[in-house]
């Protein structure tokens, strides 16, 4: 039987070493991929918007869900919520742009639903209790992300492509993280 060995890293875990490309799909041995993000990069709040806009605009959403990755393993647990959530966001656009519009509208809404449950936070009890003028983690302000508006983005692009049936231009549809002027 021919067995071929497993990548590893230096801790001895399995990784993939193909080259991948923007949307992460992994290229054939020898090919030129995109450069992966190094894991586990603890960032601030403000570079972790920054780095996955930045990638989100390149049309790397792939890229932009290990960015979120990182901030929800190294954040504070009351902002898990917020990072998953946008990291869900960034892996069904993904899903999306590579046509699998099923997995993308499901990833897509899944996302928008925990970023909901952030935006209302631990203890919210309905109107007037910390609604979306509320500066913490979590709430409508936290560090300047729109999250009333990414929301509405996840669900109309998950209506969108299930009605379409077509792959998605990843950089054409990427969310603006940030409200303007924030």
């Amino acid at each position: 039987m021919n067995r071929t060995t497993r990548d590893r890293d230096e801790e001895g875990r399995a990784r993939n070493a193909r080259p991948r490309d923007g949307l992460g799909r992994p290229l054939p041995h020898g090919a030129e991929g995109v450069a992966r993000q190094p894991e586990g990069v603890v960032r601030t709040p403000d570079e972790t918007v920054r780095e996955a806009q930045r990638l989100l605009d390149a049309g790397m959403p792939f890229h932009a869900h290990e960015v979120f990755e990182d901030a929800w393993k190294s954040g504070p647990e009351a902002e898990r919520d917020l990072w998953q959530g946008l990291a869900q966001l960034a892996v069904g656009l993904t899903h999306a742009a590579r046509g699998n519009r099923e997995g993308g509208a499901r990833l897509l809404r899944r996302g928008a639903d925990r970023l909901t449950s952030a935006q209302e936070g631990p203890g919210h009890e309905g109107p007037g209790h910390e609604g979306p003028g509320h500066e913490g983690p979590g709430h409508e302000s936290a560090y300047g992300i729109d999250v009333g508006g990414i929301v509405a983005w996840a669900r109309e692009l998950a209506d969108r492509i299930e009605a379409i049936g077509a792959e998605v231009d990843a950089a054409a549809e990427a969310p603006r993280l940030r409200r303007t002027g924030a």
